[in-house]
């Protein structure tokens, strides 16, 4: 085996781990819960979830971590300078010594569409995210600084769209039925009920975001409002992530996350809103994983040399999951 290497990409809903050979060939995977140190219960529990799948993927691949020629790590969490020393410490401490990196996780997105490493990905899933390199190396992302955007708050606006609706304060909508089917619930009075009293159940709002999603493609007025308003709003975030390392003329615009891949409503209001700006932006939807960009991060820190035979074989990989 030639000197693997690891790449993972930890996130609020998952964390995935990849060790492969240097031409790309997945020899190991691990998959684990939350590792985001401020999603997760806790900061422990957020490395417990590190630790099993890098554990996971380094077990499948037959290797230990002083086999690898690299390690990259694109997290949720990794926000301001302490999350990156805190991170990069609790990794030495797990023996990850040989080259190393830590970025936040809007950059192995962008690895994995952009071929230089340079541009904007915005990445929509549970939460949202949003990173840029320039050109001279220059990059941003806007962790803490980017509203509360993806799964979780499209559900919380499906939610109140229902009941505005069932009061006859807001317009009419489709979403009703789907969303009282998500949560189970025989009425918006019960399903407010179990939401809301003592010893009740606290649900997760992104529950009722692919209803959201669903409608808002078939056309319902009201679904499609608040899909177009959250693509605009990812679109000023990926301007705003321009002007902070300073591209004057974007090339290429990742998009990434489970919300875009299924909403072509939000993915176009998005897109609508960067050319407004960059007209000659090209609009990217990577075959590979963002796990195969942390892969790919990895190899530019050893010095491996990346070709189309070697994303080939990592999109070989992302399409059996």
């Amino acid at each position: 085996m030639k000197c693997p290497v690891l790449g993972v990409d930890g996130g609020n809903t998952k964390t995935a781990a990849w060790v492969t050979a240097e031409d790309g060939t997945v020899l190991g995977r691990g998959r684990a819960g939350c590792s985001d140190i401020y999603g997760a219960e806790s900061t422990e529990a957020a490395l417990e979830q590190l630790d099993r799948a890098v554990a996971r993927a380094l077990e499948s691949a037959g290797c230990r971590t002083d086999d690898l020629a690299a390690a990259c790590f694109s997290l949720a969490g990794a926000d301001w300078p302490e999350d990156f020393d805190f991170l990069r410490e609790a990794l030495r401490r797990r023996g990850m010594t040989r080259n190393v990196s830590v970025y936040n996780d809007a950059f192995a997105p962008l690895r994995a569409g952009s071929d230089d490493f340079t541009g904007v990905a915005v990445v929509c899933g549970t939460g949202a995210a949003t990173g840029a390199r320039s050109a001279s190396g220059a990059t941003w992302h806007a962790s803490w600084w980017q509203d509360v955007q993806g799964a979780r708050q499209l559900g919380h606006r499906a939610l109140w769209a229902v009941i505005h609706a069932e009061l006859g304060i807001g317009p009419e909508t489709a979403m009703t039925a789907g969303v009282l089917q998500a949560y189970g619930a025989g009425s918006l009075g019960e399903l407010l009920h179990d939401m809301t009293r003592r010893g009740g159940r606290r649900w997760a709002h992104e529950v009722s975001a692919p209803v959201l999603v669903r409608e808002a493609e078939a056309g319902d007025p009201v679904a499609r409002s608040i899909a177009e308003e959250q693509g605009c709003a990812l679109g000023d975030y990926a301007l705003a992530a321009c002007r902070q390392v300073g591209i004057g003329q974007l090339d290429c615009l990742v998009l990434a996350g489970t919300v875009l891949r299924r909403s072509t409503v939000i993915a176009q209001a998005l897109c609508r809103r960067v050319l407004e700006e960059h007209p000659e932006a090209r609009a990217v939807m990577p075959g590979l994983e963002p796990v195969a960009g942390a892969v790919l991060l990895a190899m530019d820190s050893a010095g491996i040399t990346v070709t189309e035979a070697t994303r080939a074989r990592l999109a070989a990989g992302s399409s059996r999951g």
